[in-house]
């Protein structure tokens, strides 16, 4: 079960805040969130119910004026932390509307958007296994050899779902989408292979080359 102390990794906040990774360095670099609910020691990390927070400063950009954004983001923030402990199932129905004179700010649907967030990346967590038997312990949906990325690269290519079942038949519709929520969350290290690189197994049969002709000086 998760809960609103949860620590998560930038990619895995982008994710369950639905925000893009570059709004999440901004808020903290910019020092938007509250110095409690994230770290920066040894990598970064980002409290789970900051998600909340984030998610309101990005979606909220075009309604409210920036002191509005700190401010809401202060008064939330404040109960946020003292519910740390508490699984974030149990903070959705808690009231989460702050006032400022006229003004009243309701962040209840982004508490809820983050509950939501986070339960779908603890499944995609649970869909896959890494065994250094397997594939050499690359992510794997688990049960299967299917490599997790390879999936998500298939979907983030366009190519239809129905497609990617009859190409994985152990697969489903969940499967897929909890797989390229895995992806997301952790995404590949190192340069893409180029795709002038060959597998292992091929072999090169005809080698055409084309020269460029020098132009005239």
């Amino acid at each position: 079960m998760a809960t609103s102390a949860d620590m998560l990794r930038p990619t895995e906040a982008a994710v369950v805040a639905r925000v893009d990774l570059r709004d999440i360095n901004r808020v903290i670099d910019e020092r938007i969130l509250p110095d409690d609910f994230f770290a920066i020691d040894d990598g970064r990390r980002v409290m789970a119910t900051a998600c909340t927070l984030i998610s309101f400063y990005v979606a909220s950009a075009r309604r409210l004026t920036s002191d509005e954004r700190l401010f809401a983001i202060r008064e939330v923030g404040s109960r946020l932390y003292k519910f740390r402990t508490l699984a974030l199932a149990s903070l959705i129905e808690k009231d989460w509307t702050v006032r400022d004179e006229f003004l009243a700010i309701d962040l209840a649907p982004f508490v809820k958007r983050t509950k939501e967030g986070m339960d779908h990346l603890v499944a995609a967590r649970e869909l896959v296994a890494s065994d250094p038997a397997v594939l050499g312990g690359i992510p794997t949906i688990r049960g299967t050899r299917i490599p997790v990325h390879d999936v998500a690269a298939s979907v983030a290519a366009g190519i239809p779902i129905d497609r990617i079942l009859t190409a994985y038949p152990s697969l489903d519709a969940d499967k897929i989408e909890l797989a390229g929520i895995y992806a997301a969350a952790n995404p590949l290290r190192g340069r893409p292979r180029s795709s002038e690189d060959l597998p292992k197994e091929a072999t090169v049969t005809v080698d055409r080359r084309v020269f460029r002709r020098k132009t005239a000086g």
